[in-house]
């Protein structure tokens, strides 16, 4: 009779206590997965952040606008390699409801600034060459059906035309990827001086700067000068690395990590005590088969592996059940959430470190009732019966 079978009799002997029990840690698991899944969507942009690319908005809020007269002069700083500036669009596709992350870039430097967009030789020269041109992230292309080539209308709900209207004609020249899988690709980038030309109220100003430096070492310094020189005027800035302005834009939501700790620990710990409880009743009741076991030869080690396998067995079907509903949830959460969380996704780190606390629960919920049969002597536990 082998050990796996033994310890599949005694785990569904109480098939009601079993499914309770199971669903309690299905249940933490799912939240864990969920939770972490949402925290790591909304951190990407930190753990994505280049070292030596910073930002520069207006210092009152980056709701505020900046003079593109503010270009050329930080371009000329001393440790500033390549410098791009957008501005937010506001952008819809036919329906108000198909919101899309739509920036008016400089064509010319956004590629140098973010090498993390991947986009074929041919289309970026399309690009370049066609003021009406746009750029889209294949999440987005893939949602709307777009295809090079294609002529579409896009709205803003912030900006006019001096023509009157809101809607801008694009011809889509190029479908970028990311250099890698968590890179956002639900975005769309055009030609600022096309948007800047026919819109009908903030002429010559643009939304926030961003820069690389020649070396990360110089941040500080470029950041502290560009404050500097644009201090005491009409629009004073504040130039941050991109990690620190992007953890500043996450702080504003409210401290997501803290939250899924908190809810997560909490899961965690009330099913430590459902499973441990449950494992010490389990093996409490099973003391007079326990010695009889150990008076047919069977050795205490093996009794030992069985009673903590059997709580390693518990935990992880309960938790690759829960984890696997999360993976189900997230996914199905992934394309009406594209444009807020366009990186939500159950990662394989998330998997992985969900796999390492269920074997620490089954291990933590077992020991000690392995233990007390690994030491179970045959003779009290009889006198028990």
């Amino acid at each position: 009779m082998s050990d796996l079978y033994l310890i599949f009799k005694n785990l569904t002997r109480r098939k009601l206590r079993l499914s309770l029990t199971l669903f309690a840690i299905f249940v933490a698991f799912l939240i864990f997965g969920v939770l972490s899944s949402f925290n790591k969507a909304f951190n990407s942009g930190i753990e994505l952040s280049a070292d030596d690319r910073m930002v520069v908005v207006n210092k009152i809020n980056f709701t505020q606008p900046l003079p593109i007269a503010y270009v050329n002069k930080a371009r000329a700083i001393e440790g500033v390699d390549v410098l791009t500036w957008c501005n937010w669009f506001g952008g819809y596709y036919q329906d108000p409801k198909n919101f899309i992350a739509a920036m008016a870039c400089d064509a010319e430097t956004l590629l140098d600034v973010y090498p993390e967009i991947v986009l074929p030789e041919d289309q970026k020269k399309a690009f370049m060459a066609n003021r009406q041109g746009l750029i889209a992230g294949q999440a987005i292309a893939v949602k709307f059906g777009w295809k090079v080539g294609d002529r579409i209308p896009m709205n803003s709900n912030i900006f006019s035309q001096k023509t009157g209207g809101t809607a801008w004609d694009f011809d889509v020249e190029g479908i970028y990827t990311g250099s890698t899988e968590q890179f956002d690709t639900n975005s769309v980038y055009f030609h600022y001086k096309y948007f800047d030309e026919s819109r009908s109220f903030g002429k010559d100003y643009a939304g926030w700067l961003i820069l690389r430096t020649t070396d990360p070492a110089l941040n500080d310094k470029v950041a502290n000068t560009i404050d500097t020189m644009f201090a005491n005027s009409f629009f004073e800035t504040s130039t941050d690395s991109e990690k620190a302005f992007n953890k500043a834009f996450i702080a504003q939501i409210g401290n997501i990590a803290m939250i899924v700790t908190s809810v997560v620990g909490a899961a965690f710990f009330t099913i430590l005590l459902i499973v441990g409880n449950t494992m010490v009743l389990a093996i409490r009741e099973r003391t007079g088969e326990i010695a009889v076991m150990k008076t047919l030869g069977f050795p205490a080690a093996r009794i030992f592996k069985l009673v903590l396998g059997e709580s390693l067995l518990l935990s992880l079907i309960g938790g690759l059940l829960g984890i696997g509903a999360a993976w189900l949830i997230v996914g199905g959460m992934k394309a009406a959430l594209a444009g807020i969380l366009p990186t939500l996704v159950l990662t394989p780190d998330v998997a992985l470190t969900a796999l390492a606390i269920m074997v620490g629960l089954g291990f933590l919920t077992g020991i000690v009732p392995a233990l007390s049969a690994h030491r179970l002597n045959i003779i009290t536990a009889m006198s028990r019966q």
